[in-house]
């Protein structure tokens, strides 16, 4: 029994020495090696000033542009704009600049002069667009907007506030389902157009015009994301893409050959019905003798004694009836069969 006691006594007394090691050890580890997941109460400290001076810049202008402003001032905190605790979110001086003379009056002039930046028209007229734009340009410089000067909209007098609502909890340019509305304020036919039969599904939220355009400037035409028409398009449409054993080269060179983007009242936003669409290139081979109009009628119009084939029988034209040279001609964006060269199948 004494012999299992000392055991015992001599095991607690390994095992107490080895867990004093291993705190020893601990302790005197590398502080590279310690848990760096809370800050130092200093660093929190000069966040929490910086975050202080910012609203102390802001409290300048908000003492007066406060919650009586017809249009929304201080929801701007409720924007990444107006987060106050991250050092990259500018105050209403780094936008509108330091406004001095607005603050403290000139003596020279009649009345409070406007600050150094206005973006929209109101009580004082807008600043020039470039300089509005550059505004925005300091912080929002690359990327998208690498191609802004000289852009379509840069060389039209436009400005980034112009579209973007920055005030605003919500900017409508940057949501699917309001965006659009935005771009219909100028662009008034393509929203004619896309109410019509066939169209992209813009008015139901699934699309947005940033889905294919890319508004600060682009490479391509008509500011497309892409650099042509075709590689915009096969962002959605792959199966048109190809290659093809047998192309059509119409469908190669360009969509647009065909198709009208922003709507059609011919389905598949079809520039033309067929046949006529495809009689734009081709001269009609098959029924080049008999005219469309009494062959698309058939016997039964009157108008034709015979249909096309010459058999007399009691039938409308193929190539002018139902989908028109595409009842044979199917394929015709391209084909991989073998026997396709005609893009049948």
């Amino acid at each position: 029994m004494r012999s299992l006691r000392n055991r015992l006594i001599a095991c607690v007394f390994i095992l107490g020495a080895g867990a004093a090691a291993t705190s020893r050890a601990a302790a005197a580890q590398d502080p590279a090696d310690a848990d760096h997941s809370v800050a130092p109460p200093a660093a929190l400290t000069a966040a929490q000033t910086d975050a202080q001076d910012r609203l102390k810049k802001d409290q300048t202008c908000t003492r007066c542009h406060d919650e009586s402003e017809t249009k929304p001032i201080l929801s701007i905190y409720q924007t990444k704009h107006g987060v106050r605790g991250d050092p990259r979110a500018p105050t209403c001086q780094s936008c509108h600049g330091e406004s001095e003379k607005h603050l403290h009056a000139d003596p020279n002039t009649h009345g409070r002069p406007p600050p150094d930046v206005v973006f929209r028209k109101g009580t004082y007229a807008a600043t020039d667009e470039n300089v509005r734009a550059g505004q925005c340009l300091t912080c929002h410089k690359g990327t998208n907007r690498a191609r802004w000067e000289g852009g379509p909209h840069q060389a039209n007098g436009m400005a980034c506030n112009d579209c973007h609502t920055i005030h605003m909890p919500t900017d409508p340019l940057l949501s699917k389902g309001t965006q659009p509305e935005v771009c219909f304020t100028c662009h008034q036919e393509q929203r004619a157009d896309t109410l019509k039969v066939s169209t992209h599904p813009i008015n139901v939220g699934k699309m947005a015009c940033t889905d294919c355009h890319n508004p600060h400037g682009a490479a391509g035409p008509k500011l497309l994301k892409m650099n042509t028409v075709n590689e915009t398009c096969w962002q959605c449409h792959a199966d048109k893409r190809g290659p093809f054993l047998w192309e059509h080269q119409p469908a190669v060179e360009d969509c647009t050959n065909c198709h009208t983007p922003h709507g059609s009242n011919i389905t598949p936003l079809l520039k033309s019905r067929p046949p006529f669409l495809c009689q734009e290139c081709h001269d009609g081979p098959h029924n080049s003798k008999s005219p469309v109009g009494p062959n698309a009628g058939g016997f039964n119009s009157g108008l034709s004694r015979e249909n096309a084939a010459g058999t007399g029988l009691i039938f409308p034209s193929t190539q002018a009836a139902a989908r028109g040279c595409m009842n044979c001609h199917a394929m015709v964006h391209g084909s991989n069969d073998p026997a396709g060269a005609f893009l049948h199948r």
